[in-house]
């Protein structure tokens, strides 16, 4: 009988763990799929629902074995310890890495750009290719891949480009002194009218913005769709230039009148 007193706490411990276990199987997965579910409202993002989900999974089930130990019977003083000290110093080693980390679920959580978005950011303008966890990647227009830490991304400006569905562009132009501005101004509208690209709402609009060195200088401002935005934008700088020139209205070249002066009595050899 009295190895029936020894086995008794040994098999109640392995009891009690084994329903532990299961019991809190149970609640690891209804706080997952909960966990999911609030991310999923706010984000949808798989990258971001999937990472957060596993390292909380991680969390909830060594916070469990701990408790199964502890259960039946095992010190677990020391090995906490252990893990602190351990994570203590795996962190001082992983400065940067986690600061991308964190970088990297700022912008999976609040979206100041998507891929596919053209974004210029760190000195770089390109295209999203990729938001991972720590890192972001994006190439050029010149097809040249760029991958920025996303902990320099998360504490810098960033453009986004592709953010509103309108653009504004500017046309800026230069004519002759004693050119006729409302004519000129009348040609770069008529130009304008004949891109069905250009919104007409906000209209086009033609400003005269300053006397320059060797011209007058004009603005144009339209708006467009972002898709559209540098099409429109290179089509009709050529159809102002040819406009100009059918019209007679020169585009000046800088200039400069220089005089010579000679002391009396002085002839230029």
């Amino acid at each position: 009988m009295n190895w029936i007193e020894t086995i008794k706490p040994i098999a109640l411990g392995i009891i009690y763990a084994i329903i532990i276990y299961i019991v809190g199987k149970i609640i690891i997965k209804f706080i997952l799929n909960s966990i999911k579910k609030v991310i999923a409202k706010r984000n949808p993002d798989p990258s971001l629902t999937n990472f957060l989900v596993s390292v909380v999974s991680a969390l909830l089930y060594v916070l469990l074995f701990l408790t199964i130990a502890y259960t039946i019977g095992i010190d677990v003083t020391s090995f906490v310890a252990i893990l602190g000290a351990a994570g203590l110093a795996i962190g001082l080693a992983l400065q940067g890495s986690l600061s991308n980390f964190a970088g990297g679920v700022l912008i999976l959580l609040f979206k100041p750009f998507k891929v596919d978005d053209v974004i210029e950011a760190q000195g770089h303008l390109g295209v999203v290719e990729s938001i991972d966890i720590l890192y972001t990647k994006m190439h050029t227009f010149d097809n040249k891949d760029i991958v920025i830490p996303n902990g320099a991304l998360a504490n810098s400006d960033i453009i986004n480009m592709s953010n509103k569905p309108t653009r504004r562009t500017e046309f800026n132009v230069g004519v002759a002194y004693g050119t006729d501005l409302k004519k000129t101004k009348q040609i770069m509208q008529d130009v304008f009218a004949k891109d069905e690209r250009i919104h007409r709402d906000p209209e086009p609009v033609v400003f005269f913005t300053s006397f320059g060195d060797s011209s007058l200088d004009l603005v144009a401002r339209v708006w467009t769709d972002a898709a559209n935005l540098w099409p429109v934008y290179f089509d009709n700088m050529e159809a102002l230039k040819e406009a100009f020139e059918a019209n007679d209205i020169e585009i000046p070249f800088p200039q400069r009148d220089v005089n010579h002066f000679y002391p009396e009595g002085k002839k230029e050899d």
